[in-house]
């Protein structure tokens, strides 16, 4: 017999015709399975080395500081993930691969910097029990105090409440969770719920983090935010006051929110439109809970580059030391149940042109200064009232993120989201029934509202829904 025949093709593809090259290639091969499961097990004990060292760097974090840990912690990421260089990824440029722990140390420097800026220094701290941090600050140091325009001022003294404003009513003990132990901040101090380094990890970026995302009213297609309003246009308006139940609704990602609030808008709904707006809002991104939270905000471009949420930036000024804006509200209404709702007041002085905001009967809360501002200086050219969500459309569908109660308006008191007391203030600092209020949705198959007017609520409406249904999909 010859001492050539042909043997079955081998895994690397190429015939093999003679005994010894067979066994140099089976060996070959041998010793390459051989070697990747070496690999595989230098692998395996790298990565449980990694998080060895991992680990304990968490149990003695606080022996470091917080940038060291950082470093540290993106040092044994960075070793114990590089060397995951698979066959599969021979052929990926090395750029691709390339980590970037430097890039990320950057990004956590900017977020501690920007921690610094507005977490101010405190005279006492309060641990609420929904896990917030509040501050009391000393009134001339708080954020609005860094603007060009206020820095060395003090807040100013409340003005005079428009004509035909009662804040006799009674105030509730505590609607805020970190108050719900008697805690309270000293006089001469503003609570200020603290930004932790988490809270703006969740944000797209450092110069977004407490920004609302660029969106223009009626446009429904514009970065899906969606309304359920009422509105009133067409006059000048220096004010408006509504009462606004409080509810929980559910958020589906953290991506999107759902709110309740009061807007005061002048100039043209380009990017020279001014708004300032309070009421209370459910944001997984911006509070990282379901609360419900009273907040404040303002823009004089559209959304653009200034204005922000509560104090997380130089803007409002917060002239009460027992409401923390951004804080949790509690209660909150349950269906067929209790009802609880919230009065704001929204006005401007006609002495400095300052825009204050009243919370409840009677309870200053600070000021929006007039500078900020370019068409708000003078007056308001419109009033929205109403819910807003944000539709991200998850999976191609509509979101299931709820509006107010996430029940529809027809559904009436206990069961619906309701804004009563519906009133605007006047050229004479008069507090007046809101004229020709209209009522509008933009999806009414998502989210609707039903309007009227009696004696005991005035000019209301109801409004909210489910989001996502068999009449939305």
């Amino acid at each position: 017999m010859g001492g050539e025949f042909v043997l079955r093709k081998p895994r690397n593809g190429i015939k093999c015709r003679r005994f010894d090259r067979c066994n140099t290639m089976r060996q070959t091969e041998t010793e390459l399975v051989s070697e990747e499961t070496r690999e595989r097990r230098r692998e395996r004990r790298r990565r449980i080395n990694g998080r060895f060292f991992l680990d304990m760097i968490i149990s003695f974090r606080p022996c470091f500081s917080n940038f060291l840990f950082l470093f540290l912690t993106l040092f044994i990421l960075s070793s114990s993930s590089s060397s995951v260089l698979s066959s599969e990824t021979e052929n990926v440029s090395p750029r691709n691969q390339t980590l970037r722990p430097l890039e990320e140390l950057n990004k956590l420097k900017a977020i501690n910097q920007h921690l610094r800026k507005i977490n101010k220094p405190s005279v006492k701290t309060i641990h609420s029990s929904d896990g917030d941090i509040i501050d009391c600050v000393l009134s001339h140091q708080q954020p609005a105090f860094d603007h060009p325009r206020l820095r060395g001022q003090k807040p100013l003294d409340p003005p005079e409440r428009p004509s035909g404003h009662n804040s006799r009513g009674l105030r509730p003990k505590s609607f805020q969770l970190w108050r719900m132990e008697g805690e309270t901040c000293p006089e001469g101090t503003v609570p200020i719920r603290r930004t932790k380094q988490e809270d703006i990890l969740r944000a797209n970026s450092v110069s977004s983090f407490g920004k609302k995302l660029r969106h223009f009213r009626r446009d429904t297609s514009s970065n899906g935010h969606e309304h359920a309003v009422g509105y009133v246009s067409g006059e000048k308006y220096f004010g408006a006051k509504a009462s606004i139940n409080v509810w929980a609704p559910q958020v589906q990602n953290q991506y999107e929110f759902s709110l309740s609030q009061i807007w005061i808008i002048s100039g043209s709904f380009g990017n020279d439109l001014n708004t300032i707006e309070t009421g209370w809002q459910v944001s997984p991104e911006l509070y990282g809970d379901n609360y419900p939270r009273f907040f404040t905000y303002w823009t004089n471009d559209a959304y653009q580059a200034t204005g922000c949420y509560n104090l997380l930036c130089s803007g409002f000024v917060q002239t009460n030391s027992q409401i923390a804006i951004g804080a949790a509200i509690s209660p909150s209404s349950s269906f067929k149940g209790g009802q609880f709702d919230i009065t704001l007041l929204i006005w401007k002085d006609p002495k400095h042109g300052n825009w204050w905001l009243e919370f409840g009967s009677g309870i200053l809360v600070g000021y929006w200064p007039s500078f900020l501002f370019t068409h708000l200086r003078e007056h308001a050219s419109m009033v929205q009232y109403g819910g807003e969500v944000v539709n991200s459309s998850p999976f191609g569908a509509h979101t299931s993120t709820q509006m107010g109660s996430g029940h529809f308006a027809e559904e009436g008191f206990t069961k619906s989201s309701y804004f009563r007391n519906i009133q605007v203030v006047d050229w004479d600092n008069n507090l007046v029934p809101s004229p020709n209020l209209r009522v509008l949705a933009d999806h009414p198959n998502c989210y609707d509202i039903q309007g009227g007017s009696n004696k005991a609520w005035g000019n209301y409406f109801y409004y909210g829904g489910p989001g996502k249904n068999s009449k939305c999909p």
